[in-house]
């Protein structure tokens, strides 16, 4: 049983950008008011003829082309998402079809704003155990159609959009390039954070959240360095849950990653849940703000007041 790694990241987002000013104009709000609050000037919204499995599979696309691969070198697809309108067939089945994806094991996780990183675990799990020799693993939400827009707490946070993440076994005596996982979740807060109804809508506890990832999740996040043989100084790159600046900064800084990049992603994306962490992961890759071999320390949380995380080598 070896490791395995991510070889390659990819992430899209739709076309169609709306701003604070914006939004002003369709509910009480501003944008001095927004930013202020939650740190976010803009957003991306799909359109009704952009579903999830669309996103998801262009930014798939797009990291299968990074990694120099071609479809029929996957053998197993997991989507995470909370999102998704039909139960059958699922995103994965969708997305693999959609890229031409022979006969993959195709799986959706639900753990909202901690999908991707439970789903990259499971990727790791999977392809240690031998179960699978490469996977592609993608966060993908469409939060703007389970949004209420006329709640002004919650409308001016979400946007859409996905990230994803091919990865491979290690080969023998090469050092993992994912770390082991540390995830859990808090049960009887999970009302916290919503997505029902019907239709179905975003709701949260906003304070309650605040208060609990910036008071809780710092020990737990030092915790998951520890786990890969690391000190929080060791890292060079920091890839939390883009939830909202007030907490990404302050958590950021009581971790004590004082040598990392932070990714501010939420600022130009807002709040995409399960598409946050590898769509910022990505652009950090992309802009070259992290380099190959790097330690990143990746770690969701939210939904279900749910959260996991591990250090992973930059592609």
């Amino acid at each position: 049983m070896h490791g395995s790694r991510i070889v390659a990241v990819g992430h899209y987002q739709p076309a169609k950008v709306l701003t604070n000013a914006e939004l002003a104009g369709v509910v009480d709000t501003s944008d001095e008011w927004i930013r202020s609050r939650v740190g976010i000037r803009t957003r991306h919204v799909a359109g009704p003829e952009e579903p999830v499995d669309e996103l998801a599979a262009h930014a798939g696309g797009k990291a299968l082309a990074a990694a120099g691969l071609t479809p029929d070198a996957i053998d197993l697809v997991l989507v995470a998402t909370s999102t998704a309108i039909d139960r059958s067939p699922n995103m994965a089945a969708r997305v693999s079809a959609r890229l031409g994806i022979p006969s993959p094991s195709a799986m959706d996780l639900n753990v909202v704003c901690a999908g991707f990183t439970h789903a990259l675990a499971t990727a790791d799990h999977t392809v240690r155990a031998g179960a699978a020799t490469r996977a592609l693993v993608i966060g993908a939400d469409k939060m703007t159609q389970v949004t209420d827009w006329t709640d002004r707490t919650t409308c001016v946070l979400t946007g859409d959009g996905a990230g994803a993440a091919v990865v491979e076994a290690c080969g023998p005596g090469e050092e993992a390039g994912i770390g082991p996982v540390l995830w859990g979740s808090v049960p009887e807060m999970g009302n916290a954070v919503r997505i029902e109804g019907t239709p179905p809508r975003f709701a949260q506890e906003g304070q309650s959240v605040y208060r609990w990832a910036t008071t809780q999740l710092p020990p737990l996040a030092r915790a998951t360095c520890e786990r890969a043989g690391l000190t929080p100084a060791d890292l060079a790159g920091v890839v939390l849950h883009q939830a909202n600046l007030r907490i990404i900064e302050p958590l950021a800084e009581r971790i004590g990653a004082v040598n990392a990049v932070v990714a501010r992603d939420v600022v130009d994306s807002g709040n995409t849940s399960a598409a946050s962490v590898p769509m910022a992961l990505s652009k950090l890759v992309e802009r070259g703000e992290i380099r190959s071999g790097d330690p990143v320390l990746l770690f969701g949380f939210g939904g279900n007041l749910s959260y996991a995380g591990q250090v992973v080598r930059c592609p």
